[in-house]
């Protein structure tokens, strides 16, 4: 009896998690770092599982070229706008995902972030190689987060694990909005409010939210110029929950202090973006997840995602 076979979209996967997948199955890799779609779609017909490595589009013209034989699909990411989910379970194929596992290195890089931000190190930085330092005592002064308000959109795991380290920065007061309060805020002691109170109260505001109808334009210069003039914005969702011109806006007007980005719509920015230049933007390209440890970890887990799938057992982390 032949073995199911099992794509992996690159081969930039874990060779860990490729033997996993190999000990039961017979796994094909896409010899390119960053395939093209065109690429995933042509090795794709006549495989039971797919390991998206990528940001590769699952849509229907995929799941026809897939057909009837595909029965996993497994992204090696926590967030999933990149498939249609409906579509994909409309057709009674599992779909996995790897959340969780990467909340902890994604909440360092929005501490990071926020610290780099409030403290004006890109222009810091910028003065150094100008050579424009200045020692007058008052020069380049930023904000810190000791008694400070820190408003948190979306207190979901990276969420919680974002308002977890800061504490012992002395935050005076955590608030958060979200559909629902939650019994994690109440642990951690903070305080569900509307958006707008969040927006209006904040010193610092952190967004950890998924692409949702909802959220997509989230943030626009309507909800700039609600906030503080000191305020601190950090995105570590989806870029596209961001109104880009309205931010760069905000940011040239001083409406808000700064901004620290790990996502950016469009992703990643041109080298000759307005946001790129600006002072006070400290602006990374989407490094959330990038440690050894939680790659491996997420590779790991799409695995096991394909291999109970293929077994008929529920996944690990189901959409």
């Amino acid at each position: 009896m032949s073995k199911l076979r099992v794509l992996i979209t690159s081969n930039k996967y874990f060779d860990t998690a490729i033997k996993l997948l190999q000990e039961k199955f017979d796994v094909t890799v896409i010899q390119s770092s960053y395939p093209s779609q065109e690429e995933v779609l042509q090795a794709l017909p006549d495989h039971d599982a797919v390991v998206i490595v990528g940001h590769q589009t699952v849509n229907t013209e995929f799941l026809n070229i897939a057909g009837s034989k595909l029965k996993v699909v497994s992204t090696v990411s926590a967030g999933y706008d990149h498939l249609d989910v409906p579509e994909i379970k409309k057709r009674g194929i599992k779909v996995g995902h790897t959340p969780e596992v990467l909340s902890i290195a994604v909440a360092e890089i929005a501490i990071l972030l926020t610290l780099n931000a409030a403290r004006r190190i890109h222009e810091g930085q910028q003065k150094l190689e100008e050579g424009k330092v200045n020692t007058n005592f008052q020069w380049l002064l930023g904000y810190e987060l000791r008694g400070s308000t820190v408003g948190i959109v979306g207190l979901g795991s990276i969420g919680q694990a974002v308002v977890k380290r800061l504490k012992c920065f002395d935050v005076e007061r955590f608030v958060y909005t979200g559909h629902s309060r939650k019994k994690a805020g109440d642990d951690l002691g903070a305080i569900f409010v509307s958006l707008d109170e969040l927006l209006e109260q904040s010193d610092f505001i952190i967004v950890a939210v998924p692409l949702t109808n909802e959220t997509r334009g989230l943030f626009n210069e309507s909800t700039f110029q609600k906030m503080k003039k000191n305020a601190v914005f950090v995105n570590v969702g989806r870029g596209q929950t961001v109104i880009t011109d309205d931010l760069v806006k905000a940011l040239k007007n001083k409406t808000i202090f700064a901004a620290g980005l790990d996502v950016t719509d469009p992703e990643p920015l041109p080298p000759d973006h307005e946001l790129l230049q600006l002072p006070n933007a400290v602006v990374i390209p989407h490094l959330g997840s990038a440690t050894i440890k939680t790659r491996m970890d997420m590779s790991i887990i799409a695995a096991q995602n394909v291999i109970n799938g293929l077994e008929g057992k529920p996944l690990i982390y189901p959409l």
